[in-house]
Formats: C-alpha cells, structure tokens, sequence
C-alpha cells in the first residue's frame, strides 16, 4: 500500500532469480520511466532473507516468502552495486534463525552489514514479543521519528513487550549464559534438517532450504488441504495451511515452522501424524530418492535401508522408474513419475478419497 501511495513505478522479478532482477534494473536504467523515459531518482530492491510470501522492485523490486527458500544475498548486493540501487531487507524469519550467531542471512553468508541500505524485521517470531524494527544510516531513521504518523502520534511499546524483546536479544547473544545463543542456533538448525529429512523419506514435497525453518510441504489440490488440516486436528496437531490467494490456486501448502525449543520426541510425534494423514488422503506425491544430506541424518548405517540410493522397500517397478528420472527437483516430474509408478492403483495410493 505505502508503495502505491508513494507513487513508485513496482516490477516483480521471478523468485530467487538474479538473471531476471538484473534484467529489470539494466531495462529500469536504460529506459528509465515507462511514458516518459526519465530516469528514476532511486531504485529500490525489497527482498526477503527466507522467502515466506513474495520480492519488488521498487522504482523506484518485490519478493516471494511462502517457499521457505534463502536469498542468494551475495548476488543481491552484488547487483545493487553494479546498478547503484538501494537494499531493502525484510528479516523477519532470518533474525534469530540463520547464520552461526542468529543474526539473519547477512550472518548466514558472512556478508557485511553495511552493504544492507535498510534492514527490517519483527519481533513477534524469533522473539516472541510484538511490534518491529528497522535499522539504516542515521539520516533515515532520523526522518523516520520525525515524520512517522505512528512514531509521533501513537503510544510507546509496553513495558513488558520491551523487555520481553531485550531478554530474547541477550540470550541470542549469550549475554546472560555465554554460549546459550549458539547451543540453541545450532539446536534449531539440527530440528530444521531432521524434520524436513523426515518429510523426504515419507515421499512428500518439501519447498525450500536444508536450513530454512519455514518448512511448506505442497499439497496442491485445496480440498485436500482442508482435509489435511482437519484430521490433523482431531489427532492432536495443529496446522498452518496456505492456499489461494496467498499462493496460486493449484500450489495449496501447509507451513511449518520450526523453533529450537521443540524437543526429538516432540517433532517425532508430529511426524507420525504428519506421515499418517499425508497417507490416508494421497498427498505422497514423490518417489524420488532421499537426499544424500538427509540420509546421513537419518541413517549411521546406510545399507540395511538403501540400495544404491534408493529405498529397499519400494516395490521394484517404483525403483526402475526412478532411475530412469533425471530431474528430481521439478515439481511436474514428480507428479509425472507419481502417475506412472501408481496408474494401476487409483484409491487411496493416488488420493482419490472421494469422502473428502
């Protein structure tokens, strides 16, 4: 809305691709504004450091978060430089969660902070509080406490929200317990892999990062995303589902999140749930074979399960498909190879769960 109103030129550029971005700020340069051609004041990049929904490009660019995927932030900056464009960096589920301090993907890619025009985030996720923040050069943030409706007229933070948010910070940092910030970065990045290596040996598609928290598992059909929900429900799991508008109409999703304080008995709990719905109504659309990092994970003793990367107890027609397919990370292959290995079972295998 604040773009809108502002009166800047938006372009979106595809998700993750800096082909696409430096296209449109090399086109954004060139030919300046769209009617008359004039070159733009400022070019502004907005993206997220984990996608959780969508990236502008602000000309004065916009970004895609429900995927769970990293910013390739070296590459961002890299193009802001080249183009003379400013960064806008949305941190919200970075900060806390990435890089070995918790400070955000600029920490996870070593990258220097000061390449970061504005840096923002909330406090409502790694710190359990409310409200926000945003970081930049003096000059900004000046203009931002003198002109800002909120900031002049509205009422200071609660007393304990602030402390709530500064005890979160010393712990991240090990202020109070030295070491504590980094046991429970390095516990979060353990329950993240675990979890999503989980949810490959199930056969469900999982979108996004080894080591982002946001975890969506596709499920595409909407009908089945209610269903997944509710039976997850009734046997003890609550879910965040997504689907149309916040994602395309066939992309319906269910999120996870995963934090650092969730115990191995409690994520295996989940998991079995997870596993058990994900079968009863259909939703196991992948085959492929399991990441290498993820049966390391998963497995010490990798030959009482695999044969030669694949699952002993996938029935053989399933395996030779399998070796036949190339490309494993397109989502069409998947629903392809799904469709061939199971076209002689079309009940519960292929999800056709007609009392959903």
């Amino acid at each position: 809305m604040g773009c809108r109103l502002s009166g800047a030129t938006i372009r979106r550029f595809k998700h993750n691709d800096m082909e696409d971005l430096e296209k449109i700020l090399q086109d954004s340069v060139v030919y300046g504004r769209p009617r008359t051609h004039r070159p733009y004041k400022k070019i502004l990049v907005v993206v997220e450091g984990i996608y959780s929904s969508c990236i502008f490009l602000i000309m004065y660019v916009y970004l895609h978060s429900m995927e769970g995927s990293i910013l390739h932030l070296p590459e961002v900056i890299a193009l802001k430089k080249k183009y003379n464009a400013y960064l806008y960096l949305d941190e919200a589920h970075s900060i806390g969660a990435l890089g070995q301090m918790g400070r955000g993907v600029a920490d996870y890619f070593g990258v220097d902070p000061r390449d970061i025009d504005i840096s923002m985030g909330t406090f409502t996720k790694s710190f359990g509080s409310s409200g926000g923040y945003i970081a930049g050069n003096h000059k900004l943030i000046d203009y931002l406490r003198s002109m800002s409706y909120n900031t002049v007229y509205g009422c200071s933070m609660p007393a304990p929200l602030a402390q709530q948010i500064i005890s979160s910070i010393k712990i991240i940092m090990g202020k109070d317990v030295p070491g504590e910030g980094e046991r429970r970065i390095k516990c979060l990045a353990e329950n993240i892999r675990y979890f999503r290596a989980r949810l490959h040996e199930m056969g469900l598609i999982v979108y996004g990062n080894r080591d982002s928290p946001v975890v969506p598992v596709i499920v595409y059909m909407p009908a089945k995303l209610v269903a997944f929900s509710r039976r997850c429900l009734e046997l003890g799991l609550g879910t965040v589902v997504v689907g149309f508008p916040a994602t395309t109409l066939l992309l319906s999703r269910v999120r996870f999140c995963i934090s650092s304080a969730h115990t191995r008995e409690l994520l295996d709990r989940a998991l079995d749930i997870i596993g058990q719905v994900s079968e009863e109504i259909g939703i196991c659309y992948s085959k492929q074979p399991i990441p290498e990092w993820a049966k390391e994970i998963l497995y010490k003793d990798k030959s009482h399960r695999y044969t030669n990367g694949f699952l002993k107890n996938i029935e053989p027609s399933v395996n030779k498909l399998l070796k036949k397919s190339v490309h494993t990370d397109t989502v069409s292959n998947s629903i392809s190879l799904r469709k061939r290995c199971l076209k002689r079972d079309t009940n519960e295998k292929c999800g056709i769960n007609t009392h959903f």
